[in-house]
């Protein structure tokens, strides 16, 4: 038919050569998903079983992204979402339900411990936290009603390492499900599935990302079953993951074996380093023979992550720690580690004993891919301004 010119605008009749074939993975964008006829239309959520049918279950880039996490961590399937904090939410509002009972880490990352805390037991949910190294003890916790096990292994900031095959046994027969937050082992510096865990999910943000300039989660799945649950849930909750996100993340991936490697490389360096010196109590990083938890980690790991933390002597006041922190000039103050840069946040616990009584004195920090020389001075040069903050 003859067209307008303004409908040529929309409905063109213009057809790119085909063949076109690169190393970098196309972008698709899109909301609307077209049928070839009307009977083919339908509002399914699994496009891996009938196809696509709408841009907020995943265009081809969101699920080539999805199937290479997947393939990674040896799972059945894969969710990509918005972001780390996202997948968390999704996975407590699929699994659970009022009535159920939930037990996490007190080590647990804290928007995981605030959704708890405030979302869940809002809906009804049971909540109660737990030693990270309770491990096969966690049986005592165990109610008729409990649901669902979350461990983070190491936990956020103060590092500690869970036994997670012991915790997984104890769950299972019990008929609780196991749910662990992987980012910190970029979900392959630990086999989640082969250690008994039944949904892991991990910031892609992070290490896989790369570069501080994506926000994006992954759920993965050891069964249909819980395929089926978390999808159904994705859907009617409506959380869907950029493609242009997905795309940097595709990138990022090429790259995360060399870098885990010299973040891994260095950070242990530096660590070793830092706890040679006096300002130092102690240093949090399981892969050193002096953290609490390193048999374990030595164990089921089979390499390090780039953040640990450092505990200050108890002469160091709030002020001083905080001072350090300030003095810093390569490390940047921020969350969200895992990129190139290298951070450092200060945190402070008060005198809660079940985060090792470290109180104001904790640092954590992210190793990047600067020289390590010169994050040794940066390191040095800070800690020689401490003493004299305040006075």
């Amino acid at each position: 038919m003859k067209k307008d010119w303004k409908t040529k605008l929309i409905h063109s009749d213009v057809r790119v050569p085909e063949g076109f074939r690169s190393l970098a993975p196309a972008v698709h964008r899109g909301s609307t998903v077209l049928f070839e006829d009307a009977a083919q239309v339908n509002d399914q959520w699994d496009q891996y079983a009938v196809g696509y049918t709408y841009g907020l279950y995943g265009t081809p880039t969101v699920l080539e992204l999805a199937m290479k996490v997947c393939e990674l961590e040896s799972g059945f399937r894969t969710l990509i979402t918005p972001g780390g904090q996202a997948a968390i939410s999704l996975i407590n509002l699929a699994l659970l339900k009022a009535g159920d009972h939930i037990l996490l880490p007190e080590s647990v990352y804290t928007p995981n411990r605030k959704f708890a805390s405030r979302i869940l037991r809002g809906f009804g949910v049971e909540v109660d936290f737990y030693t990270p190294g309770t491990g096969a003890g966690i049986r005592e916790l165990l109610k008729k009603n409990t649901k669902l096990i979350w461990c983070e292994s190491p936990g956020s900031i103060t590092m500690e390492i869970e036994d997670i095959p012991a915790i997984a046994k104890a769950a299972h027969t019990a008929g609780a499900l196991v749910v662990l937050d992987n980012t910190w082992a970029a979900g392959v510096l630990f086999d989640a599935f082969a250690h008994g865990v039944d949904v892991t999910m991990q910031a892609v943000t992070k290490y896989i990302g790369g570069h501080s300039d994506l926000l994006l989660g992954s759920i993965t799945v050891k069964d249909a079953a819980l395929w089926q649950k978390l999808g159904t849930a994705q859907q009617l909750v409506g959380i869907a993951a950029s493609p242009d996100d997905c795309s940097l993340a595709l990138r990022g991936m090429k790259t995360m074996a060399v870098r885990l490697k010299a973040i891994e490389a260095g950070a242990l360096e530096i660590a070793r380093w830092m706890a040679a010196r006096s300002e130092i109590k102690t240093v949090l990083h399981p892969a050193l023979e002096s953290c609490p938890g390193h048999a374990i980690w030595k164990r089921d790991f089979t390499g390090s992550a780039g953040v640990f933390s450092v505990v200050f002597d108890s002469r160091f006041r709030k002020e001083q720690v905080v001072g350090f922190v300030n003095s810093l000039e390569l490390f940047k103050i921020g969350y969200s580690w895992g990129g190139v840069t290298s951070l450092a946040v200060a945190y402070d616990f008060g005198p809660n004993q079940t985060r090792g009584g470290y109180g104001h004195r904790i640092v954590r920090l992210s190793i990047g891919l600067e020289d390590l020389d010169d994050l040794k001075a940066d390191l040095e040069q800070a800690s020689s301004k401490m003493a004299g903050i305040g006075k």
